[in-house]
């Protein structure tokens, strides 16, 4: 109890009673006790209430941090929202073509088609599992996707249990950007890509391929060119030919519409390095190296779940080299090519190529890659303006050289002519040695350039790059043979060929002697001024640009038309097995005449070409 001195005591105390004092000072000090015990009370009560505040502080602080991301690792800051778009959904990434004067065929899934799958493995219990390694760029990143508002097929839809259920319900939603285009990138050991890359030293017993794959495979950037490509700015490169596979995945690297998840995928991508794989090679006497490669890639991929779904009709790979490198039949070292396409796993898969067979299915023509890769749509606009407005100093011109060993051949008859010809220009090219102006870019750019007219006939191969070189130079091509390039690249190029080209039978210079020039004075200037418009409009069709720094674009390339078919040709084949359409069964013989044919025509039907391809 607290003790008070005298002078303490309260002055209402009546003096000189003694017991009256005494009971009010212990009233006052029970008084005090009390208030004492209320504050040590009201001190407890305040640090407990603020005890239960910090609380509930930390508690609210903690939930935002997690909210905010800040406790996933890596990913500080990062917020995650997933809106609910009462609104339409946004347009599609890519819009119509500014320039379309041509109908190119329809990317018929039907052209180059196989009838039956080896291993049809409809497993319809195959799901994805979190085991399974995501789709990546063999670099050990994993690919990120945009299928995140795709859901799952509703019970009961016509889809049923199909392994690809789900992708064909993302092509069906309207509110997927990505809806039915999605790509799934096969995971593959180094080996099979990555690998020859690095040992580019490898790839060819004369040729120094390292400098061309370079720049994603455009190669070494050109500069200059004597005005063959002056005022263009960058997009010119030093590429190879055959460098098609490392251009096409690093394309695909980019592809809008990546996933990992390969039940949504419209199409699988097999990142495989054929072309690059059997050039080193072709010219040795060790048949079994040419195969080993392509063995082991259909060993691993054809156990996959992947793989099962479809049997392997969903995918797809790239070889930057004709068909005819990898249709070996016989063992014997004197064989050409690796057995590739011809191993039952490869006839399952559409096999892309710079020139397909006309008498199989399993394979599909796409452009051979030129020097131009634009950066721009812009870029490629001022390219097509340019070459549109070339004043043409000569009627044709000619790059070749003759075979005279050759009897097929009839390059030397049109040497022949060019040389007699002052409407000619002719570029004679060595088959050996670096002073082959051939394979300057910017030489045969400035010859095609100079011309109204390319001559294009068959060399080692029926397909050539030139051919391209002239359509990006706005030159109209002249063809000799249909398989240089009307039955070949029917994605890329119009079903009616006499729009953009010109068709000599070869058997009319080689036996009949025909004149090139006087069949080519016959055409009325303002069909050739038309077809000349025909060919400039397809110089984005057959160009692959340079997607690593665009932003936008509203031009589909040569690498869009093709991804576009083969997830048509996919989704086609996918939806014919749910409407229980069975897949037209299709002679390989005739697989030339199929991207032809008109409504009702049959393949059996006759056709002029006929004895070409018997």
């Amino acid at each position: 109890m607290k003790r008070h001195n005298a002078g303490d005591l309260p002055l209402s105390a009546p003096a000189g009673d003694g017991s009256g004092g005494k009971r009010a000072v212990e009233k006052e000090e029970e008084a005090e006790d009390k208030m004492d015990k209320y504050d040590k009370g009201r001190i407890r009560c305040s640090r407990l209430c603020f005890l239960f505040a910090l609380a509930a502080t930390v508690s609210i602080l903690a939930r935002h941090c997690y909210a905010a991301g800040l406790g996933r690792g890596g990913n500080a800051g990062v917020v995650r929202i997933e809106a609910v778009h009462a609104s339409p959904p946004p347009p599609s990434v890519r819009q119509d073509r500014k320039i379309v004067p041509i109908a190119r065929r329809e990317p018929s899934v039907s052209d180059h088609s196989p009838s039956a799958p080896v291993d049809a493995g409809d497993d319809a219990s195959w799901k994805p599992s979190a085991s399974e390694p995501a789709a990546s760029d063999n670099g050990g990143k994993t690919t990120s996707s945009k299928e995140k508002h795709s859901p799952s097929p509703p019970r009961g839809s016509k889809y049923g249990g199909r392994p690809f259920a789900r992708a064909l319900a993302s092509a069906d939603n309207k509110n997927d950007l990505c809806g039915g285009q999605y790509i799934y990138v096969q995971e593959l050991p180094a080996r099979f890509n990555k690998d020859m890359v690095q040992h580019c030293d490898k790839l060819s017993p004369w040729t120094d391929m390292c400098r061309y794959t370079t720049n994603g495979g455009f190669g070494p950037l050109l500069r200059g060119g004597k005005g063959a490509f002056q005022g263009t700015g960058a997009g010119w490169y030093d590429t190879d030919e055959h460098a098609l596979d490392i251009i096409f995945h690093e394309r695909i690297k980019r592809y809008e519409c990546l996933t990992d998840d390969p039940s949504l995928a419209a199409a699988v991508f097999v990142p495989f390095y054929a072309g690059l794989d059997v050039a080193r090679h072709l010219w040795g006497n060790n048949v079994s190296a040419r195969d080993e490669l392509a063995l082991d890639l259909a060993h691993h991929i054809a156990g996959r779940p992947e793989w099962r779904a479809m049997g392997g009709r969903d995918h797809f790979f790239v070889a930057g080299r004709t068909t005819w490198d990898f249709r070996r039949k016989a063992d014997g070292q004197a064989e050409w090519g690796s057995k590739l396409l011809n191993l039952p796993a490869a006839q399952n898969m559409t096999a892309l190529v710079v020139e397909a067979s006309p008498w199989h299915l399993n394979d599909v023509a796409i452009p051979y890659p030129t020097a131009f890769h634009p950066a721009s749509d812009e870029d490629l606009f001022f390219w097509q303006d340019r070459v549109r407005a070339l004043n043409r100093t000569h009627l044709f011109s000619f790059a070749g050289v003759a075979r005279p060993g050759d009897a097929k051949s009839i390059e030397g008859r049109l040497v022949d002519q060019c040389k007699e010809s002052p409407a000619c220009a002719l570029m004679e090219c060595s088959t050996t040695g670096p002073d082959n102006k051939c394979e300057s870019p910017a030489s045969v750019m400035r010859l095609f350039q100079s011309s109204t007219f390319c001559l294009l006939p068959r060399a080692g191969t029926d397909t050539s790059r030139p051919a391209f070189d002239a359509v990006l130079a706005g030159c109209i091509p002249v063809f000799f043979h249909p398989a240089s390039a009307y039955v070949q690249y029917s994605w890329h190029l119009p079903k009616s060929h006499t729009d953009y080209s010109v068709y000599i039978p070869e058997e009319d210079v080689r036996s009949k002697n025909a004149s090139v020039e006087e069949r080519l004075r016959k055409i009325p200037p303002e069909v050739v001024g038309k077809m000349r418009d025909a060919v400039v409009g397809l110089i984005p069709s057959v160009t692959y640009s340079d997607a690593t720094s665009r932003l936008e674009t509203t031009v589909k390339d040569a690498f869009d038309i093709a991804v576009a078919a083969v997830i048509s040709k996919v989704t086609k084949l996918r939806r014919g097995i749910v409407d229980g359409r069975p897949e037209e069964e299709k002679i390989e013989r005739y697989s030339w005449k199929y991207p032809l044919l008109g409504e009702g025509q049959k393949a059996e039907d006759p056709h002029e070409w006929d004895p070409l391809f018997n």
